[in-house]
């Protein structure tokens, strides 16, 4: 689930600290992509053969944290994998993404390949931008991206 200022510019990892669009740029051998205008960072993204939604598609939560989360609403991944048959790969930013969808759908985790990857959200200071980059890379490697 977006965090606040996410929800404010209604755009995935707004917040200025989060790595999630460094590590993209990084993985998709685009430098600046930080500075893009959003629907710039997006169409990079779907170049590269990455689609972004949440696995959360409501919950009631005060500020930002994961930990805060309640009374959550999953996306419908069930119309979405229809619709996208394309899709081979699902990559989980962060436990809180995990869980929900393997509380939701445990049976797609059977269906698809799929990845838990460290958080890409300054709350996870445990892993710098490099370290991000080479745990987020050697899965996508494993990928024919």
């Amino acid at each position: 689930m977006p965090g606040v200022k996410s929800l404010e510019k209604q755009q995935y990892y707004a917040h200025p600290q989060n790595r999630f669009w460094k590590l993209m740029g990084m993985i998709c051998d685009f430098d600046n992509i930080s500075d893009l205008e959003y629907d710039d960072k997006l169409k990079i993204l779907l170049n590269n053969r990455f689609g972004l939604w949440d696995v959360i598609q409501y919950c009631e939560r005060k500020g930002s944290m994961d930990s805060d989360i309640q009374n959550e609403i999953p996306n419908d991944f069930y119309n979405l994998l229809e619709k996208y048959s394309n899709i081979e790969v699902i990559c989980f930013n962060g436990t809180k993404a995990y869980s929900a969808f393997k509380k939701y759908f445990p049976e797609l985790l059977l269906k698809y390949k799929y990845f838990q990857l460290p958080s890409t959200s300054p709350a996870n200071a445990r892993f710098n931008l490099d370290k991000l980059y080479k745990i987020w890379l050697t899965a996508l490697s494993l990928q024919s991206i």
